[in-house]
């Protein structure tokens, strides 16, 4: 789980030094707008974006009953940020598992990608597939919704 938060703590962590070398330099906005931005990307970058994950095992079960897609993810992807950004509200509606914290949701991805962890796959009727366009997820929540 400390690995999902290394790169907004690193994010908060520079924001941090570039906002005090500012704020001794004599530019107390320019220290305050560095601090807005690293904090913005570190919130953009951290677990909290995303709706909250399930283990493997609990999507799969709830994708049996109620068809919706299951998308595997993990903190720091750009694109699993897209995605999710892109879906907007109907991200919700997708169960999302984060490989980093489920090993089962992270062997899955490995047994679809070869060996790799690449990310988002996105299973959608026990087929996955690999970084898809959000247009296309979109779609495929369509006869659930």
């Amino acid at each position: 789980m400390m690995r999902a938060w290394k790169l907004p703590m690193l994010f908060v962590l520079c924001g941090a030094l570039v906002a005090t070398g500012q704020a001794f330099s004599g530019s107390p906005g320019a220290a305050a707008a560095f601090v807005l931005v690293f904090a913005l990307l570190a919130a953009v970058y951290s677990p909290l974006v995303f709706p909250r994950s399930i283990s493997a095992a609990e999507a799969r079960r709830r994708s049996a009953v109620d068809g919706r897609p299951v998308v595997f993810w993990r903190p720091g992807c750009t694109y699993c940020l897209r995605l999710r950004l892109r879906l907007g509200r109907g991200a919700r509606q997708l169960h999302w598992v984060d490989i980093w914290r489920d090993p089962d949701g992270a062997a899955t991805v490995r047994e679809a990608n070869d060996g790799n962890e690449t990310v988002p796959t996105v299973v959608v009727a026990g087929r996955p597939h690999v970084n898809p366009d959000p247009a296309w997820v979109r779609e495929q929540l369509s006869p659930s919704e």
